[in-house]
């Protein structure tokens, strides 16, 4: 201690309970410290501020005198005066040269707190410590209430940690105000600190005692590059002339890394001879080995240090000072995401701190290792670590380290929002961070939140990427090669390619190059350059075997160093050492049980760290990357020209396009659970498969925007329970697909039959519960159930199905009249025998009525007169048709028609005889009209009434069905002698069609003396079948409805999908009550988009396949086609309808009206059939919308003059009957043009009407009554 340095004794604070300490500290300030001159300029600004500012010099005295300056201040006694260094070497070695001077040895006054070690007692005062710990102290203690003072030593270096601290401290001043801070800092960049505590005071302090010499000795660059000459080997040189220059004077030597610190030191003790002690100073190094320098001894000394020694410690007895000028600076590589530690040139504000290290007790010498216009180029400050730093690592710390959201956080030089985002998205893509749900949100504002992965990551101090790599691949137990690769990631590419030796560059790489992974060349160049290295031992012959293949040995070495990096942070836990190797060569590249699998290890474990850089395959080396974006693998790629499906790139680089560099091939199947919750899911057509029990959907996954799982069937109830829950209960309970119906769905079952079985006999909508009330039942019932084994669970738990079984009044809205249902009977007497009756309600499907299934044996002894009897409730409407249809003659002799038809109810009695001859019979006995049977008009019952015939053989198999039993029973006696037909069918007929089965079908067949027949694809019951036809146009038009069933079977997924496209709601399901009711309309748009693309006249496999593949696309987009172009015809014929029931209504008692709007009534459904989308084409339906408005103004027109009304529209009914009378003379066979001009008749006759009552809507051409005559007579003079 200098005995002329100025003493300050200052009382100790009341100690502790229990502890013993000394009643004053004596405080000793060296004199030849320039702080010292300092003292009380600095004492005042601590007692009278809350932040001050010091900066000085290296060597100046800050670290040592300052927490003692604390002490005179008065600090210290209501709590410790904390110390923070960068480095554990500079909190050590401090804090042992304040408790020397102090006269103790540290633990007393003085403590000291790193990583592993800890000398402290209770009377301490002054605590040092790495910002690390500070950081720890502060997640336990958010206030540091156990310091009254904290200095931030070393502040210039801007580590993330001083970040950190500066940050913390900051918002700490706020709440505490008895808390002092000292920030000091060896540049002059105080300014920055001052500001950012809000204008605090900075003292300066002089640092250097005596002149400096700088020589600028650069390294030669042509002898650089070839690997001639590194610095390393110039430091050594110069060091060489400084001993042989002058014998006295410590020197220390920077070096960039550990391993040139290694290196050089070898070197130098192999040169420099025994009474030279050359000694080595890393962070890494063993605090042992650190002591060594500051220990005298009466050799020569040459410290080889890294920039640990440019300010966090001063060495004492340096005189010679050599700078290569170089430092590993981390840095953050945005183009590949990665962070690594590359060697630098170190700033201006850095070199002049190196070459303050000389020049303390005498003058001193500086060699630079680099010219002077290299150092004027350099920036002033290292700039900090924030702004070189991945703020995914940023983030990920502060998360670990409890600091708040990044947005908010006080930092000196705060990050860009751009790359914050950057930061969160990358954290989020490697599965280090999720969102927060609001639940896990209260008292703490971060949206984010660390998951297990993250804070296993967060515990290794690398690269996010590539510690998720190093987890990954440490699952997988691929530690080894992950490192390996993952150091290459973080260097430029090792491979040379000069312009003039390109091919020989290739030549040289060929052996390295594995053919599905770039990641495993690079693998295999280490393995070769590190069983060169023990093999030719000495960095000279390395040098040439890396000249030879063409790698660049100084990228080789820091390779390397990266690789050092990772493993020394992996060995320093000892979880991981038995994980990595020593990264020497493997005795085989792949030690697995097998190469696929250790491929597959090592690419899963690259892929998790790179997730984002995923391609599909376009075509020959183009690829679809993430967020759309089109790429190109780089030419120099070991995959170009065969790279496999999906790959995965290390980096995305533009040039003149996207290329991707460095990839492999890879499997779409590691992605989705490497995704986790970044993949997105989508799921389409949700159904009920009986088959697996449960509702499910087909489910498409995606990641970053590709597609990775096209279509996957998955259970829908995890996804969306309510509505899976809804599907099976629509699907499975209420439409009663089921395997194996429970008890409960039998009894609700034969409920809904009965009541349908009313409705279909007496041709109502009005007694059974529609599928939504159904539904409705089991929705109240069954909340969440939406499987199989989830309903029979339901069903134990409440002890029974009980509550699932419906009443009467769950199922029937009303019960119907017996009286009147009794005239409907199941079955039907044939002789002795009974055949069932099965009732349809269904206008538009052919089995429309009620239908008599017989066997073929027992149609002779079929009575047709007498089957007119088997259903009476049907006589009364088929009674009034027939009346209806009489000719005028004797039809006006029976009015009113109702009151005549209860008449001859009350008189006809069922028997044997034919209907229309008991009538004819009544009719003349009740009304005294004469009615021969010829008057009576088949036509004028409508196919409901009459009773369809399916005749069926011994097995079941429908032979025949009809409406004319007569017609059949001949056909039957015609058809028994026809055995030349009978057996051509028998050699060619099929049923049970549902796919093209048949060939190719000829238009025609000739049967050998007997005639031809017609193959046609035919839609019947029980399918599709071929069947030969003895009528030419009624084969081609079965032949187009069998190929249109047919191709429904063949799309029916599509057609799912399209029957969902087209459920009316809104308006438009309004407007179908016009129409029949919106489930009408529905089925009709499905039969247009059926009819308009499937009834094709194909008549092979070939065509057919053909024209499929040609539709497919045309399936959906047809049906929103229709849908819209239907809007007008539905809007029409809603409001046409709206419009005569308003009439009606307001004229209900006038009878005339009443009669008059009936037969509007009858127009309007001759106007729009039940097929109308499907019989008319776009033009005529846009003809039928102004029919309709025609309509509607005859309507209220002719109630405003009804007689006139009356009197045109028997004018148009005379017309009508001549028209019917021309078309029932139409044969089957007749021409194409003769049909064409019927077809125009009938339109012109319409044409008419709207000339006639509605003449402002006007007409496409002139009409007339004698145009119209003229048309009629041009019809009859056609053949």
């Amino acid at each position: 201690m200098d005995s002329q340095a100025p003493k300050k004794t200052i009382a100790r604070p009341k100690a502790p309970p229990g502890a013993v300490l000394p009643s004053h500290v004596d405080l000793h300030y060296p004199r030849v410290l320039p702080i010292v001159q300092r003292r009380r300029d600095i004492v005042t600004a601590i007692r009278e501020n809350p932040v001050v500012i010091i900066t000085g010099e290296t060597g100046s005295g800050k670290s040592t005198q300052i927490p003692k300056m604390c002490l005179e201040a008065g600090r210290g006694r209501r709590g410790l005066v904390g110390c923070t260094q960068p480095r554990r070497v500079a909190a050590v070695t401090v804090a042992q040269r304040i408790a020397e001077e102090l006269g103790e040895e540290p633990g007393g006054t003085v403590a000291y707190k790193i990583r592993f070690e800890e000398r402290s007692g209770p009377a301490t005062r002054i605590k040092m410590m790495t910002d690390g710990i500070l950081l720890m102290e502060a997640q336990a203690d958010p206030r540091l209430s156990r310091y009254d003072t904290i200095i931030v030593d070393e502040a210039h270096e801007r580590s993330l940690n001083i970040d950190f601290v500066l940050g913390i401290l900051k918002n700490l001043l706020l709440r505490r105000r008895d808390l002092r801070v000292i920030i000091t800092s060896a540049t002059i960049d105080a300014e920055k600190f001052s500001r950012f505590y809000g204008g605090a005071p900075i003292i300066e302090v002089s640092g250097r005692l005596f002149p400096v010499e700088v020589r600028w000795r650069p390294v030669d660059k042509a002898l650089e590059e070839e690997g001639d000459l590194t610095y390393i080997d110039a430091a050594v040189r110069n060091v060489e002339e400084l001993l042989f220059e002058d014998p006295q004077g410590d020197i220390l030597v920077f070096m960039p890394r550990e391993q040139d610190i290694r290196e050089a030191c070898d070197l130098l003790e192999s040169r420099a001879g025994g009474d030279v002690l050359v000694l080595p100073l890393f962070a890494r190094l063993s605090w042992g080995e650190q002591k060594r320098i500051f220990q005298s001894t009466s050799q020569r000394k040459i410290v080889v240090a890294t920039n640990i020694a440019e300010t966090s410690i001063t060495i004492p007895g340096i005189r010679y000072v050599v700078d290569t000028g170089l430092a590993r600076l981390l840095q953050y590589n945005p183009r590949t995401r990665t962070t690594s530690l590359p060697v630098k040139k170190v700033s201006r504000s850095s070199a002049d701190q190196r070459k303050g290290r000389c020049g303390r007790v005498e003058g001193g010498v500086c060699i630079r290792l680099y010219d002077e216009g290299s150092y004027e180029e350099r920036p002033l400050f290292t700039p900090p670590e924030i702004s070189r730093a991945n703020l995914a690592e940023v983030i990920l710390r502060m998360l670990s380290l409890n600091l708040g959201k990044i947005h908010s956080f006080p930092f000196v030089d705060p990050p860009q929002p751009r790359s914050i985002k950057d930061g969160i998205d990358v954290l989020q893509e490697l599965g280090a961070i999720a969102a927060k749900k609001k639940d896990e949100r209260e008292g703490d504002d971060r949206p984010y939140a660390l998951t297990d992965l993250g804070r296993r990551m967060a515990r290794l101090p690398m690269d996010p990427r590539i510690s998720r790599m190093i987890l990954e691949a440490a699952s997988l137990d691929c530690v080894e090669e992950v490192a390996v690769i993952a150091s290459a990631l973080s260097i430029p590419d090792p491979r040379e390619r000069p312009l003039e030796k390109e091919d020989e560059a290739d030549r040289m790489h060929t052996p390295f190059r594995d053919p599905s992974s770039d990641f495993l060349t690079l693998w295999n160049i280490w393995n070769t350059f590190h069983r060169q290295l023990e093999s030719l031992k000495t960095q000279n012959r390395m040098r040439k075997f890396c000249k030879l293949h063409f790698l660049s040995y100084r990228r080789m070495r820091e390779w390397r160093d990266v690789y050092d990096q990772i493993r020394g942070i992996l060995s320093g836990d000892g979880s991981w050492k038995r994980r990595i190797g020593t990264g020497k060569p493997s005795p085989s590249q792949f030690p697995s049980p097998s190469p696929e699998e250790r491929f597959a290890a090592i690419h899963k474990s690259i892929l998790s760290g790179y997730l984002s850089n995923i391609a599909v395959k376009k075509e020959k080396n183009l690829y679809t990357a993430t967020r759309g974006r089109e790429v190109m693998l780089f030419p120099g790629s070991g995959l170009f020209g065969r790279g496999g499906a999906w790959i995965v790139a290390a980096e995305m680089v533009e040039t003149s396009r996207l290329f991707a560099r460095t990839v492999a091939s890879i499997e779409n199947a590691w992605l989705e659970e490497l995704g986790g919750d970044l993949c997105r899911s989508s799921y389409a057509d949700p159904r009920w498969v009986k088959d697996r029990g449960e509702v499910v959907a087909t489910q498409q996954v995606q990641l970053f925007g590709l597609v990775i799982v096209p279509a996957r069937t998955v259970s829908y109830g995890p996804v969306d329970p309510d509505e899976a829950t809804r599907i099976f209960i629509r699907e499975a309970l209420v439409e009663g697909n089921v395997r194996h119906p429970l008890p409960f769905l039998t009894h609700n079952r034969e409920l809904v039959e009965e009541a349908s079985a009313v409705e279909q006999k007496l041709r109502r909508r009005e007694y059974l519960a529609d599928e939504n009330d159904l539904a409705q039942f089991y929705e109240e019932r069954l909340s969440g159930v939406y499987s199989w084994p989830l309903l029979k669970k339901k069903i134990r738990e409440r002890g029974g199905d009980a509550f699932l079984r419906m009443s009467e009044a769950d199922v029937f809205l009303r019960r119907p009249d017996l009286d009147e249902l009794v005239a409907f009977p199941d079955h039907a007497r044939i002789g002795r025998l009974r055949f069932p009756l099965d009732y349809r309600f269904d206008p538009a499907g052919r089995d429309d009525g009620v239908t008599l299934k017989i066997p073929v044996q027992a149609l002779p002894a079929l009575s047709p007169g007498r089957m007119e009897w088997a259903v009476p409730g049907l006589l009364r409407e088929r009674i009034s048709a027939l009346l209806k249809g009489l000719p005028k003659e004797y039809r006006r002799r029976l009015q009113p028609v109702p009151q005549a038809v209860l008449i001859i109810m009350e008189n006809i009695e069922e028997s044997d005889t034919p209907l229309l001859t008991a009538l004819s019979r009544i009719i003349h006995e009740r009304f005294g009209v004469h009615v021969p049977v010829s008057a009576w008009s088949a036509d004028a019952v409508s196919d409901h009434l009459k009773l369809r015939y399916l005749v069926v053989d011994e097995k079941g198999k429908t032979l025949a069905e009809t409406r004319d039993i007569r017609a059949l029973q001949a056909h039957a006696a015609a058809d028994a002698e026809s055995t030349a037909f009978d057996r051509m069918r028998r050699e060619w007929e099929r049923t049970g069609l549902t796919t093209w089965e048949v060939g190719t079908l000829p238009e025609e067949l000739a049967v050998e003396n007997v005639g031809l027949l017609f193959p046609a694809l035919v839609p019947e019951n029980e399918g599709i079948s071929l069947r030969l036809l003895q009528n030419r146009a009624e084969a081609r038009e079965l032949h187009l409805q069998g190929v249109e069933a047919l191709y429904a079977l063949h799309f029916a997924e599509e057609l799912r999908h399209l029957k969902k496209a087209l459920v009316l709601a809104g308006d438009m399901k309004t407007r179908a009550e016009a129409l029949g009711g919106f489930r009408e309309v529905e089925k009709l748009l499905m039969d247009k988009v059926r009819h308009d693309l499937f009834a094709v006249p194909v008549r092979s496999q070939e065509d057919f396949l053909h024209h499929g593949n040609t539709v497919r696309s045309r399936i959906l987009p047809r049906g929103q086609e229709v849908r819209e172009a239907a809007g007008p015809i539905f809007l029409a014929a809603h409001e046409t309808r709206k419009a005569l029931r308003t009439l009606e209504q307001a004229h209900r008692s006038n009878s005339p009206a009443k009669s008059y709007l009936q037969s509007m009534e009858e127009e309007f459904h001759r106007l729009l059939p039940p097929d109308f989308l499907i019989r008319y084409d776009n033009e005529r339906i846009r003809h039928i919308l102004r029919y309709l408005k025609a309509l509607a103004v005859r309507a209220e027109r002719g109630l405003q003059h009804l007689e006139k009304a009356l009197a045109r529209s028997r004018e148009i009914e005379a017309i009508l009957a001549r028209f019917k009378d021309l078309r029932n003379t139409l044969s089957v066979d007749a021409s194409p043009e003769k049909k064409d001009a019927l077809d125009d008749l009938y339109w012109m006759i319409e044409e008419y009407k709207v000339s006639l009552f509605a003449q402002e809507l006007k007409t496409p051409y002139p009409v007339s009554p004698k145009r119209l005559d003229e048309k009629f007579r041009e019809f009859e003079r056609m053949a």
